[in-house]
Formats: C-alpha cells, structure tokens, sequence
C-alpha cells in the first residue's frame, strides 16, 4: 500500500507505513492553478505507472484534482476510485452561493467516482437528495475511528491527570473546560472565549491546545474580556488524553465539522461535549452524550458550562453514554469497514464509465 500527499515524504510515520511514498505538488487552495496544471499530471503519471488497482482520495481539493486527473484511466477499467468525504463544502445553512458552486462540483466528480464513503447522516442525505452518485455506490463509514485503548478512562492514569493540572497551573478545587482544535476562524475559538467571561464561576479556567494563525488574535481577545490570567493557550500537546480527563468537557463551537475526532476521543474518555448543533457534532453528542447549542450562541454556550458545573453528576453520566456510544466508532471496526469496502470493489468487474 502507497500514499501520496504534499510533503509526506518528511513524515515519518507516513514512511514507516506505507510501502513507498509520492510527493505530489498540490495545494489546499481550490484556486490554485498548480493542482490542475502540475499536480494532476504528477498523478495520473503515477497512477498510470504504477498500475494501482484501487485509489482511495480525501480532502476536498485533493479528491477533486486526483478524481479529474484518473478520469480517462478509469474509463479503461482501472483503478477504481473511492472517495471519503470529511465533510462537504456545502452543508446546511453555509453560505449559499459557495453552497451551489461546492455542490456542483461534487455532482461534477461524483462521475469519476466508482464509491463514494460519507461520514455524517447529513452527508449521506445531501448525497441521495441531490444524487451525486447513485445509491448502490454511496457508502456510510462512521468517520476514521476512535482507539479506544488509548483514549480510554482506564489508560490515563490519575497521576498523567494530575500532571496535566499542575503543568497549567490549577488547585484541586479550580475546573477546566478544554479546546482542541486548530486555531482558524470555522472552529469559532473567540465564541469560547466569549462564553467562558460570561461564566459566573470564577474559578474556572479555559484551555486550548492547538496552534494556528488565529492564536495571537485570541490571546489579545483574552486580555479585552479580562479573561488571560484564567486562558491558557497550549499550543500542541502530546498530552491530549490526560488534559481532556483532568476537563469538566471539551467544547467544540465549530461551524461545521465532517465527524469531529475531538468529540469522539472525548466522549470515548468519558468526557461530555459542549458543541455545536452541526453535523458531525450532533451525530456523535445527540443530546445524551453532552449538550448542543446553536453555532454563534454565546449564551447558550456559556448557560452549558456552567451546567455542567453546578450538575457534576449528570455531567458524568453524559461521559458514561459517550464511552458507550464510542463503540461503533472504535478504530478496529472502522477498519473492518473499509476492508470489506475494498474487498467488495476490487471483486467487481471493471466497467469502463
């Protein structure tokens, strides 16, 4: 098994498991001219070289370019191509001019596509409604999974917990609500922060573990609500199983999400979620498992908080729902899934589309 991305090769991980590596030239930016002029040539060459019988493509961009670039191959019969979407570009209440140009785009390649993989119920009925590709060849995988070894009650420890508090600077009686989450304007970090000065409890504190070009403008945003000695920006921690169990909750105020993987290493650590009302967060939280609010409800967000502190019990029991739930998504099962999926269309015959 092979992999291609941008800069994969100087990942080490990536080397390690695939049996080789491509580096192909594309970007993130749909605009970018490179991907249709440089990048598609680089993969159909691969491709056609290589002679792969089966091409599974994610991300939005690079889906799209590595679906245009195998389309005359797959009119010869191979490779079959099976495209995971993590959440499309258009979805319920997005704007509604990039909703139409996304989802044009996405019925546009759905041609060139023999399965389509969603992740999210919303995903799957944006698929049927507007038939991007006939039902036979849609598929719903519960998002990438969980390792629900790792992030488990069980393997972080109480003195892992412990340090993790401590490395933020907490007493035992203060609590925490944890963000993880690039710093980037869809993960709506200033409606956290916004909420968290709402709070009344003040020994509450906020931390967020991640990086991104948002950050500085947070930590001012911090200093403007009076907030910054309670705010405590991480920046990119190994440590993400102990912060979330030392948490009251993760919150997750994103704008949209394909299936978030914070949500489910955080209810698969018992840990409730306090997110947003979004596919990909109401999937996996559904009310049982933690509380949802309106995207951009400040209020909302900051009345959940402090619920969840006045009712520790309750909050516990949504954890204990949450490890339960976990269990469709557990990495294992996931991956049965996709065997089956791959065993499934390399014994089809080839028809050439």
């Amino acid at each position: 098994m092979d992999g291609m991305a941008q800069g994969v090769s100087g990942c080490v991980e990536c080397v390690k498991a695939f049996d080789h590596v491509w580096d192909v030239a594309w970007s993130r930016n749909p605009m970018d001219l490179r991907n249709m002029l440089v990048a598609a040539w680089q993969i159909r060459s691969i491709v056609a070289r290589e002679g792969y019988d089966l091409v599974h493509v994610h991300t939005p961009v690079a889906a799209f370019v590595t679906r245009y670039a195998l389309r005359d191959l797959r009119r010869k019969g191979r490779p079959k191509v099976i495209y995971t979407a993590h959440g499309f570009h258009f979805f319920r209440g997005g704007p509604r001019l990039k909703n139409v140009l996304f989802l044009n785009i996405e019925k546009l390649a759905g041609r060139w596509t023999d399965y389509l993989v969603v992740i999210n119920r919303e995903d799957q009925e944006a698929v049927r409604d507007h038939n991007i590709v006939p039902p036979n060849r849609l598929r719903h995988i519960p998002g990438m999974g969980v390792d629900t070894s790792r992030f488990c009650p069980e393997a972080v420890s109480p003195a892992e917990v412990r340090r993790g508090r401590e490395g933020i600077g907490l007493r035992p009686e203060e609590k925490l609500f944890l963000l993880v989450a690039e710093f980037n304007p869809g993960k709506r970090h200033r409606d956290a922060l916004r909420a968290f000065a709402q709070l009344p409890h003040i020994e509450a504190h906020l931390a967020f573990a991640g990086v991104g070009p948002l950050m500085s403008k947070m930590q001012s945003l911090a200093e403007e609500l009076g907030v910054r000695q309670r705010v405590h920006f991480l920046g990119w921690r190994r440590d993400i199983p102990a912060l979330m169990r030392a948490s009251v909750a993760v919150l997750l105020p994103s704008e949209r999400e394909g299936l978030s993987a914070t949500a489910m290493e955080a209810l698969s650590l018992e840990v409730p979620v306090v997110g947003t009302d979004v596919r990909g967060i109401r999937d996996l939280v559904g009310g049982e498992c933690g509380l949802l609010v309106r995207v951009g409800d400040v209020e909302g967000l900051a009345g959940a908080m402090a619920w969840l502190i006045d009712h520790p019990q309750e909050a516990q029991t949504m954890g204990c729902r949450g490890r339960e739930r976990m269990a469709a998504h557990d990495l294992r099962h996931i991956l049965g899934l996709h065997e089956a999926l791959y065993g499934q269309v390399l014994g089809e015959p080839c028809v050439a589309s």
